[in-house]
């Protein structure tokens, strides 16, 4: 029997991965089930509780009577029952007083009217939910009814919650030949439990998770072959082909050495499919039931306008498009995809979203969305969207792969079956769009744009134009009211003929007369035409809706019209209250004010509370305006100057609160503005994390001129945007430019500071040449400016550098200058990052013992400073010093880590983390648990990139090995061998010596 599937996690005290969440079977406050308020557990240890509070459940023996009991679930136990359930043939001479005791106890514990006894027989009696097997059997069958009607989301997460009921082995260490066959019983129940919930996680899109928890149950259950074709389909889903195929040849081999069988059938034929690349295989199954999901329904259309007015024609055209997506998935063919273009201000949007929430019933699995930023400077990646739209359905971080045509792929594997629509708002042109269609029948797409999509294969492309006059009138009198409307209709026709009859610019006009109740339709009419007068060099359609804009900005109080000018300076997807009053200069409450105002008028819209933004051709419009009338002209500079002081102070305080004692704040460039301020360390990672694209976006506009140094300077404080995994390109691809515009303006302060952020870029990447060559840089300038911060930096990070290529004499001499330049500068945690970098070099070189004194060193340190995150970088060290000598002790310490870095969200720290706890169990000799968290770095990602893989396939490989599933060690070695040969690393050598034995056999 198999018992020690107990995961690596559990082992080490680290979190595991998706485990089942532990559901306590006993509530503190006693719960419902009865005044005696008792509570039992036979799904682990045998234990009693009566109102939360623990009862004595005496004896192995005597608790062998109650598990007995329990079990029967109130249903009576004879004394010879009771005696063949504990002791078997071979009872001992007093084994009916015995049994007699043990009840009488067992009475007391529990109280008189829990156990009783009738006919020489016993019974518990309690309700039914008192039980945690109850809870968990009640559990399962709502599971099995949630799934047979299509619900797999639901049925999925009541499997897990009936599996989180274990504790451990059940009816652990009671002794007796019924709770042997019991605990078979349950472990071959919950095995059963546990395949079905995997096989909900695959259907679910969650194959790159599953492979890590596959991998250990495969290794503690090794003959179970269920287990072996789940593990088959995740690695094919996961783009392992070749793996796939050595988990069947290692199963064949392994049946037949130890059974003297074949493979049976199902997976015999996955085999096949997986050989033959069958397309069916690539993505989960489709639903049972059309109408029910298996994963996360999003929700993401923006509210429809209550005002909506007139094209009807088009509210037709469109509907009737949407629902053939219906027929489309009966008849298996293509989706339907409809194409909405029209100038900017047409009403493309508010058509599409109308028309959306219309076809809501025919897409019951979730509709999502997206403004893909098309008329901007700066469009969406596809990249990018397709990460937010697998989170929206439910794939976690972990499993979202790196790559468009990965992410691309499985997004459609996600959609795959299922009714889902699409809104592809204010697109670029049809390269943005394709990656984000579904690309599957059921499914359909809407995409708006500013350009005819004629290059989108199969789509029906629909031409916006503005409204018609008698629509255009419709939509004036439904916010002005049409008492007003009535008694100067023709006033009115002048209004939205002056609008160009674009509804953009009716609405703003027609806004502005329903805020001012003393206007007349005949005194906006008069406005609206000198307006249009002014500007007659315009086209036509500009014109309508710059007049209408003119209209809007020349009515607002001064104030009003000094916010709309400088928030529209602003780069960025939207900006918040906070760094609005930066802008402004003014408090946040004056500053919610004038921007509510604003919202009031049509001209800046509200995208989230606390959150503004502007429609591309109003921001446009609010620069020009800037632009003309803010005086004096340095008001714009001043504005943005003051936005990316507000950024830089707050980035700056998120890094001080992360990194207490950490000097490069000292450095950083003086701001005049202040930023916000935090307390808790994750409210500050909450800012950072939530304004990243508008930081980002902030530094990236500012990189010319006097901000250079601050916005240089912000990207340096906030290196844990790179280092994360979640905004890695974008931030690699500012500093990059910023590195450029540095040199271009000759300022050797910044450049130096750029090149020390980018080295940092690089060792993520794991591209160390292109590191080195960017620290010898940074250093050289920084001792020309003087600037004592980078020079230390750039020495530690070129220790890393040369110790991952192998030149460690030279490492030893970068650490020592780096540990040397950080107390010269009072930095302690600089002298602590240094202590542990010449760990790992000592561990590397054979100098266990100092390797471990330099690690202790550095954790005394930042223990010392109250630091969190670079105290985790600390235990990381130490567990890696000590994986040779003392796999548990490297364990215990690096769960620590992993439990750091995982909650201040380094997904690629905790990835790398996870790489260095599977050495440890292999060092331990426990492959099952490394091949896990191997599986879970392979997944997660890591510091280092294609190298870390590198190393991570090759580990992977010999945890395979060792547990036998050599076919699949020999995959895993290949792909590492791959990849070492085609960076030219001296590792390639030890995966070629591994794979030489196999070869020869």
């Amino acid at each position: 029997m198999d018992r020690g599937d107990r995961s690596s996690a559990q082992q080490a005290g680290v979190p595991e991965q998706d485990a089942p969440e532990r559901v306590a079977p006993i509530p503190a406050g006693g719960g419902s089930g009865g005044d005696s308020g008792l509570r039992f557990s036979v799904l682990g240890p045998v234990r009693a509780w009566s109102e939360g509070q623990a009862l004595p459940s005496g004896s192995p023996q005597q608790r062998a009577v109650l598990a007995a009991l329990l079990m029967r679930e109130g249903r009576m136990a004879t004394a010879a029952e009771l005696i063949d359930a504990i002791w078997g043939d071979e009872p001992p001479s007093q084994a009916l007083a015995a049994v007699r005791t043990y009840a009488s106890r067992l009475r007391k514990t529990l109280g008189a009217g829990a156990l009783v006894s009738e006919s020489g027989g016993y019974a518990i009696r309690t309700p039914p939910e008192a039980l945690d097997l109850h809870i968990a059997q009640e559990l399962v069958a709502e599971a099995e009814k949630a799934r047979d009607g299509g619900d797999r989301a639901q049925a999925r997460a009541l499997t897990s919650k009936a599996l989180g009921m274990w504790d451990g082995e059940a009816l652990a260490s009671v002794p007796g030949p019924y709770a042997e066959s019991q605990r078979v019983r349950l472990e071959e129940w919950r095995l059963q439990l546990l395949e079905a919930r995997l096989e909900m996680d695959l259907d679910a899109g969650h194959h790159a998770e599953a492979v890590s928890e596959l991998t250990a149950l495969t290794a503690a259950h090794p003959l179970r072959e269920r287990l072996r074709e789940l593990l088959m389909l995740a690695l094919y889903r996961s783009g392992r082909q070749a793996e796939a195929l050595a988990v069947y040849a290692d199963t064949r081999r392994l049946l037949s050495d130890e059974l003297g069988v074949d493979p049976r059938p199902e997976l015999s034929r996955l085999q096949q499919r997986i050989l033959q690349a069958d397309e069916d295989l690539a993505c989960p199954a489709p639903e049972s039931h059309p109408g029910t999901t298996g994963f996360l329904k999003p929700a993401q259309l923006p509210a429809s306008v209550p005002d909506f007015t007139g094209r009807a024609s088009f509210v037709r055209e469109l509907s009737e498009q949407l629902a053939t997506s219906e027929g489309s998935l009966m008849a298996g063919s293509v989706m339907a995809v409809s194409a909405l273009a029209g100038i900017g201000g047409v009403g493309k949007t508010t058509l599409a979203v109308h028309v959306a929430h219309a076809a809501r019933p025919q897409f019951p699995d979730g509709q999502l969305y997206v403004d893909l930023q098309g008329a901007g400077h700066r469009s969406a990646e596809p990249e990018a969207v397709l990460g937010a739209f697998l989170r929206a359905l439910g794939t976690a971080d972990t499993a979202i792969p790196d790559t468009l045509d990965e992410r691309a792929a499985l997004y459609r594997s996600t959609l795959d079956g299922r009714r889902v629509l699409v809104l592809l708002d204010n697109a670029r042109d049809a390269a943005q769009v394709r990656p984000l269609l579904p690309g599957t029948a059921g499914c359909a797409a809407l995409v708006t744009s500013r350009i005819r999509m004629v290059d989108l294969a199969g789509a029906h492309l629909v031409d916006l134009d503005v409204m018609s006059p008698e629509e255009a009138l419709q939509l004036f009198t439904r916010i002005v009211g049409e008492e007003r409307v009535c008694a100067e209709r023709e006033a009115a026709l002048d209004v939205v003929a002056a609008c160009g009859f674009l509804p953009l610019a009716i609405r703003i006009a027609a806004s502005r007369l329903a805020a001012r109740r003393t206007w007349t339709v005949s005194v906006l009419a008069a406005k609206l035409a000198d307006e249009r007068r002014r500007l007659d060099e315009l086209q036509a359609g500009d014109l309508a809706v710059k007049a209408t804009f003119e209209l809007g900005y020349g009515q607002l109080e001064p104030a009003q019209a000094r916010a709309f000018r400088l928030l529209g300076l602003a780069d960025g997807p939207d900006i918040s209250l906070a760094a609005a009053a930066a802008v402004l200069d003014l408090p946040p409450h004056e500053s919610e004010d004038l921007l509510e105002a604003l919202v009031d008028t049509s001209l800046v819209e509200s995208a989230a509370p606390g959150r503004y933004r502007f429609h591309d051709l109003v921001r446009l419009y609010a620069r020009a305006c800037a632009e003309r009338d803010e005086q004096p002209a340095e008001g714009q500079g001043a504005a943005l100057s003051r936005l990316m002081d507000f950024y830089l102070a707050t980035a700056a305080g998120v890094f001080a609160l992360e990194r207490p004692g950490e000097r490069l704040v000292a450095h950083l460039a003086t701001t005049t503005y202040e930023g916000l301020s935090f307390t808790e360390r994750q409210e500050a990672l909450d800012w950072l994390y939530a304004e990243a694209n508008c930081l980002l976006a902030c530094a990236r506009q500012s990189l010319a001129g006097e901000r250079l140094r601050r916005a240089v300077d912000l990207l340096w404080a906030t290196k844990d945007l790179g280092e994360s995994g979640a905004n890695s390109k974008q931030y690699a691809a500012i500093v990059l430019a910023a590195r450029d515009a540095a040199g271009t303006a000759g300022d050797p302060h910044a450049e130096g500071r750029a090149r020390t952020a980018l080295t940092n870029v690089h060792l993520v990447a794991g591209r160390y040449a292109e590191a080195d060559e960017e620290a010898r840089s940074a250093r050289a300038l920084a001792m020309r400016t003087g600037d004592t911060a980078p020079v230390y930096w750039a020495d530690n990070d070129r220790g890393i550098i040369a110790l991952n290529q192998g030149r460690h004499a030279e490492a030893e001499e970068h650490l020592i200058q780096a540990m040397a330049g950080s107390s010269a500068d009072g930095n302690l945690p600089g002298e602590a990052s240094a202590l542990c970098n010449l760990s790992r070099l000592h561990e590397i070189t054979g100098r266990t013992k100092s390797a471990v004194d330099y690690a202790r060193q550095g954790i005394e340190v930042y223990a010392r400073m109250g630091s969190t995150l670079r105290l985790a970088n600390g235990h990381y060290a130490l567990g890696v010093a000590l994986t040779g000598t003392e796999p548990s002790e490297a364990l215990k310490v690096l769960a620590k880590a992993l439990h750091t870095f995982k909650q201040d969200r380094q997904r690629l720290w905790e990835g790398t983390t996870h790489y260095r706890i599977a050495l440890a169990h292999l060092q331990d000799r426990r492959p099952g648990q490394a091949a896990q968290h191997a599986e879970q770095a392979l997944v997660t990602g890591c510091i280092g990139g294609e190298k870390m893989r590198g190393n991570v396939l090759k580990v992977l490989g010999s945890a395979l090995d060792a547990l036998g599933q050599t076919d699949r060690a020999r995959a895993c070695w290949r792909e590492s061998l791959s990849l070492y040969e085609q960076l030219g690393a001296a590792e390639a050598e030890d995966v070629r010596r591994l794979l030489a034995p196999l070869a020869a056999a």
